[in-house]
């Protein structure tokens, strides 16, 4: 899957150079362009004010020489008058740089509700319809018995491995609650992700409550606030995945460009609250307002970055794999992108109880989109300054549809689940669920 990583994140600069290829890329998304003119034109406005503030402050340092000097030569009358001058043009100064910010604010609001740009090779597309799927893997039609073609929330519930009633009454529709076995898998699905990751990727457990700040570094504010819970009395958010505090653990620093890239991954719950799932199937755990996941994330250069988006695929692609579940590698065409994603793909796998695909990761990256709200930089090895990060991330696995997909492939004809052979040493040696 070779990727070209070479399109700029949009930042006022590039309105300023390159306004068309802007224009183009957000329609391609299926957003309206309209508010870049709105950008460019604050910025132009911005910029004639700041010039006109550093024009200001010459004149004043000018006056306040001017004003010394004939102090110096006692020439009282004219000191005063020019003192007088340098006050007034001081108060034009403040009152010119006041002006200066506050269109900078409205810039910043504005630019910061306009999506990333997808990148050069991202198909072309306005919705998941025109998403190419680039291969299928493991998964023959007809091997599916009529067994495995119950769909999960009938026959686990029956078994007592899914209680999405008791869940329900305890905290409302479209949560769901494990137990027994059922509880046993989906902490060994965690534990399964978390060590084949564990060779290279440095294990975080952070809060699952975070700041608006933090949301807005990744993107999912102010775009996707009606999807996420807050907690207003304290002004915290539940994130929706581990993605969100792992971006800002380097905010505002300046990393070591030898210490890239740099590898992360954390299981948390995760908290969304679906204010577009009106109409969707929402039985079982197809979607679900909390869930538990395990994520894989990495800051890079932009050179490092391709080879680190086919290295987090290929590790929330075998997970799947090694768990003998159908699935496919779906690539996201412009129209269906996430708002920060410059290129995704999603790796969706197969219910035979229900005879869909379902998404169980999207493995993204982000251009330097989140590292520039986040001010993550690096310092390059012998160059001077320092240069925006890269962010990709990636679902290792996320439990609930992979759970269901699970329980649905590997149920037998006596109705008894055999466990996948990777997951049996993490359910204290239990082969049959019965």
């Amino acid at each position: 899957m070779p990727c070209r990583y070479g399109f700029v994140v949009l930042d006022v600069r590039l309105l300023r150079s390159d306004m068309e290829r802007v224009r183009a890329a957000v329609a391609s998304r299926g957003d309206d362009p309209g508010p870049l003119a709105e950008a460019l034109n604050l910025d132009v406005r911005r910029r004639h004010l700041l010039a006109r503030r550093d024009d200001l402050r010459h004149e004043v340092k000018q006056l306040s020489a001017e004003i010394g000097k004939l102090h110096r030569e006692g020439r009282r009358g004219e000191a005063v008058e020019s003192t007088e001058r340098s006050r007034m043009l001081g108060d034009e100064t403040k009152a010119v740089a006041a002006q200066a910010d506050e269109l900078g604010r409205r810039l910043e609001d504005l630019l910061m509700r306009v999506a990333n740009l997808p990148a050069e090779d991202c198909p072309v597309g306005a919705g998941a319809e025109d998403n190419p799927v680039l291969r299928v893997e493991n998964f023959t039609p007809d091997r599916y018995g009529p067994h495995q073609r119950v769909p999960h929330w009938d026959f686990t519930a029956e078994m007592g491995l899914l209680d999405v009633e008791r869940a329900t009454k305890l905290s409302g529709a479209m949560f769901a609650m494990f137990r027994r076995e059922g509880a046993m898998l989906a902490r060994a699905l965690v534990q399964f992700a978390l060590d084949r990751n564990a060779d290279l990727y440095e294990e975080v457990r952070p809060p699952t409550l975070v700041h608006t700040d933090t949301m807005t570094s990744t993107g999912h504010l102010p775009r996707f606030a009606d999807d996420a819970y807050h907690l207003e009395r304290d002004n915290l958010w539940a994130i929706p995945t581990a993605e969100v505090p792992l971006t800002s653990l380097c905010r505002d620093e300046v990393l070591v460009e030898d210490d890239l890239p740099m590898r992360l991954m954390a299981h948390t719950s995760c908290f969304r609250r679906e204010a577009g799932a009106a109409g969707r199937d929402t039985r079982g755990l197809l979607r679900v307002h909390e869930f538990d996941k395990v994520e894989i994330l990495a800051y890079a250069t932009p050179e490092q970055a391709p080879a680190m988006h086919t290295e987090l695929l290929e590790r929330a692609e075998g997970a799947v794999a090694e768990l003998s579940l159908a699935y496919r590698i779906v690539d996201i065409c412009t129209g269906d992108l996430g708002g920060a994603a410059a290129r995704t793909f999603d790796i969706e796998v197969y219910s035979p109880g229900t005879d869909r695909w379902l998404e169980c990761s999207s493995v993204s990256w982000f251009s330097d989109y989140q590292a520039r709200r986040a001010n993550v930089r690096y310092r390059p090895a012998g160059g001077r300054g320092t240069r925006l990060v890269h962010t990709l991330n990636g679902s290792a696995l996320a439990v609930p549809r992979v759970w269901a997909a699970l329980t649905e492939t590997w149920r037998r004809p006596d109705g008894s689940i055999e466990v996948p052979p990777p997951l049996r040493p993490y359910m204290r040696g239990l082969e049959v669920i019965r």
